[in-house]
């Protein structure tokens, strides 16, 4: 068999094993969709169906009176964009420190920060509970912003790495021209990691949209909830009443603002996949 013959077999091989992947991902998706366009006896249908007849689009309309969703919507962008901002700003300037400043204890306190990651959430829960409870902070979004504004130890730990390949000579240069340290950052640093911050950022961003675990623990009130309790308030209250065009409708809402996002920036965030290959 010759080599361009193996190598055709391998690429239908592989094709065929994508093709299938990508239809198990897929399809729920899809029909989550079409489950959102039928009316509540059009869920049950033997066989299914994928695609409803009549379009049924009044679910799209009643989610927005069945649940605070407007407030959850709110309440996960005010922590998202917040957080991703002032987080990221944080991050790339310790990332900056680590790098290329020269301290006392520098690797020693970096190894310190990256331990944290070895230690599971479930063992901090309650200690954080019990410290943002005798602030006063329960029942607000402060828990879930203060924090994330002192970075993230995952996008330093990465935007470290992509540093560490940028060479000390450019930064050596601006100290000899009389560069202060936060011009040596806004004024040569950021623009060279600018791709890597941009992938981590939107990376960041869908984390904390997609969060559950933490803004269960702190928030009651359903008006400060955000959109993954509301979704979730939603499939207690209407799965009971076999409303589940209703609870898809709600999810595609939900869905939409992360699918947008992935679509308009899939660049970036392929670039910070082979960013953190090559660069790590």
């Amino acid at each position: 068999m010759s080599h361009s013959k193996r190598t055709r077999i391998t690429n239908t091989i592989v094709f065929i094993l994508l093709l299938i992947g990508a239809v198990f991902m897929i399809g729920p998706l899809l029909w989550m969709l079409s489950t959102s366009l039928k009316g509540k006896e059009g869920v049950f249908a033997l066989p299914p169906e994928w695609i409803p007849n009549p379009f049924v689009w009044s679910k799209y309309k009643e989610i927005w009176e069945a649940g605070p969703l407007l407030s959850g919507i709110k309440n996960s962008l005010i922590i998202a964009i917040s957080v991703t901002i002032v987080g990221t700003f944080t991050s790339s300037l310790a990332a900056f420190a680590f790098s290329k400043l020269r301290f006392p204890g520098r690797n020693k306190i970096f190894l310190l920060m990256l331990s944290s990651l070895m230690i599971p959430y479930p063992a901090v829960m309650i200690p954080q509970f019990f410290l943002f409870s005798q602030l006063g902070w329960i029942d607000t979004l402060l828990p879930l912003i203060v924090p994330g504004l002192f970075g993230n130890i995952v996008m330093i730990f990465f935007l470290r790495q992509y540093l560490s390949s940028i060479p000390n000579a450019i930064i050596e240069a601006a100290k000899i021209d009389g560069s202060s340290y936060f011009r040596l950052y806004s004024s040569i640093t950021f623009p060279l990691i600018k791709p890597a911050i941009a992938a981590q950022l939107i990376l960041w961003f869908m984390g904390i949209w997609n969060d559950y675990l933490a803004p269960i623990i702190y928030l009651n009130s359903p008006e400060k909830q955000t959109l993954q309790l509301v979704i979730a308030n939603f499939n207690a209250t209407y799965a009971i009443q076999t409303d589940y065009p209703l609870i898809m409708a709600a999810s595609i809402i939900a869905l939409l603002p992360m699918l947008i996002t992935f679509l308009v920036f899939q660049k970036q965030i392929i670039e910070s996949v082979a960013i953190s290959g090559v660069k790590g």
